[in-house]
C-alpha cells in the first residue's frame, strides 16, 4: 500500500472519528440518563447512548466501503450480512437502552441479529486444530459461529463497567487487527477494523478518564458484535494469511473475566441472568482499586494480546499451539491477585 493511499485512508478515518464525536455530542444534549444503582460504579446521573455515535460512524464507512472500495469488498451476500447484521444489532441495543428490556429478550433479539449474518453464509466451516490440522464441524458450523458471536457480543456488554473499558479494548484490538489484515492484504478486515476505530476514538475523549457520557449497550453491544464478525470473516473470506484466533486472544482479558465469573456463578448455583458486581474488575474497584488503573491494566491485557498475535503469525505452524494460549498468562495472574486483594480488603460476597 503506497503512501498516498495510507494518506487518504487517514483523511477518511479522522472524518469519521469526527462524526462520531457530533454524534455522541449530540447524545449528551439528548440526556437519556443512566441512574446510579447498587450494581454500578457511578454515583450520579450520567447521559447514555454514546454508542450511537460509534454506530454512525462504522455505519457510514461500511456503506461507502461497499459502494465505491472493490479492492476490499467480500462477495456480496456476506457484504449485505455484516452491513444488516449490524445495524440490526445496533437497533436491538438502543432499543434496549431505552426501554430495559428483559435479558430473555435481548437474548432473542442478539439471535436473531447473529442470525441475519449467519444465513447469508458467513459462518466458520473448519476449524484448524493443534496438531490436527482443519476439522470440517459440517453441521455444527452454525450453532458454533452463533455461540461465538452471542459470547463476545454479551462479554463486551457485560465488561462496559468502567470509563473507558470497553471502548478502550475495542480500539486496540481495531487498531492491531487492521495492521495485521493489510500486513497479510486482507482489505475488507482492514478497512472494517479500521472504521470501528475511527468510531469508538470519536467517543472515548467524552468517556475516559472522566464520563461525561456512557457508551451504553447500544456501543458496547455493537462493539462485541462487529469484532466477532470480523473474527468471522477474517478467518474463511479473504483468502488471506489471518486466522480466527486472533480477535480471541487481542480480547482474552474481556473474555477471560466474564468466563471466569460465569464459570463461578454457575458453581455456586447462582442466577446469571441476575445483575450483579462480581466480575474480576468490579471486585478490584470493590477492593479500593482506583478505575483509571483497571482500565489501563485491561488495555495492557489486549496489548499483551496483540504482541502474542503478533508472534502467533510471525512463528512457523509447528509452533503456533504454543502462542495461542500465551494471552491468558496476565489475566490469570491478575485472578490470583484480586482473590488476594479481596480478602484483605474483606470485599465479602462476589455477588453482591
Amino acid at each position: 500500500m503506497t503512501l498516498h493511499a495510507v494518506t487518504i485512508h487517514l483523511i477518511f478515518l479522522a472524518c469519521l472519528a469526527i462524526a462520531s464525536a457530533c454524534g455522541v455530542r449530540a447524545m449528551i444534549a439528548l440526556a437519556v440518563m443512566d441512574h446510579p444503582e447498587g450494581r454500578k460504579a457511578h454515583d450520579a446521573p450520567t447521559p447514555k447512548l454514546g454508542g450511537v455515535g460509534i454506530v454512525l460512524a462504522y455505519l457510514v464507512g461500511i456503506l461507502i466501503l461497499y459502494r465505491f472500495a472493490g479492492f476490499a469488498r467480500l462477495a456480496d451476500p456476506y457484504f449485505r450480512g455484516m452491513i444488516l447484521s449490524s445495524f440490526a444489532i445496533a437497533l436491538v441495543a438502543l432499543l434496549d437502552d431505552i426501554y430495559d428490556y428483559r435479558f430473555i429478550i435481548k437474548l432473542g433479539a442478539q439471535v436473531a441479529a447473529a442470525l441475519t449474518a449467519v444465513l447469508t453464509g458467513l459462518y466458520v466451516v473448519a476449524y484448524h486444530l493443534p496438531y490436527i490440522g482443519g476439522v470440517d464441524v459440517g453441521p455444527f458450523a452454525i450453532p458454533f459461529t452463533l455461540c461465538w458471536i452471542l459470547f463476545a457480543t454479551n462479554a463486551m456488554n457485560f465488561i462496559d463497567g468502567l470509563n473507558g473499558l470497553a471502548s478502550g479494548i475495542t480500539f486496540i484490538t481495531c487498531v492491531f487487527l487492521s495492521i495485521f489484515a493489510a500486513h497479510a492484504n486482507g482489505w475488507f478486515t482492514y478497512f472494517a477494523a479500521a472504521l470501528l476505530a475511527a468510531g469508538v476514538l470519536g467517543f472515548m475523549p467524552f468517556n475516559y478518564p472522566r464520563a461525561r457520557i456512557f457508551m451504553g449497550d447500544v456501543g458496547s453491544q455493537f462493539c462485541g458484535f462487529v469484532l466477532a464478525m470480523l473474527a468471522v470473516a477474517s478467518s474463511r473470506f479473504e483468502g488471506a494469511d489471518l486466522s480466527f484466533v486472533l480477535v480471541p486472544m487481542m480480547l482474552t482479558g474481556a473474555l477471560y473475566d466474564v468466563a471466569f465469573t460465569l464459570v463461578r456463578r454457575l458453581l455456586r448455583g447462582e442466577n446469571i441472568t441476575q445483575a450483579h458486581r462480581g466480575h474480576l474488575f468490579q471486585i478490584a474497584h470493590r477492593s479500593g482499586m482506583a478505575p483509571w488503573a483497571i482500565t489501563l491494566i485491561y488495555w495492557g491485557f489486549t496489548l499483551f494480546g496483540a504482541a502474542s498475535s503478533w508472534v502467533f503469525l510471525a512463528v512457523p505452524s509447528h509452533y503456533k499451539p504454543m502462542i495461542v494460549p500465551v494471552p491468558l498468562i496476565p489475566p490469570i495472574i491478575w485472578t490470583v491477585y484480586i482473590v488476594y486483594r479481596a480478602r484483605v480488603a474483606d470485599v465479602g460476597r462476589w455477588s453482591h
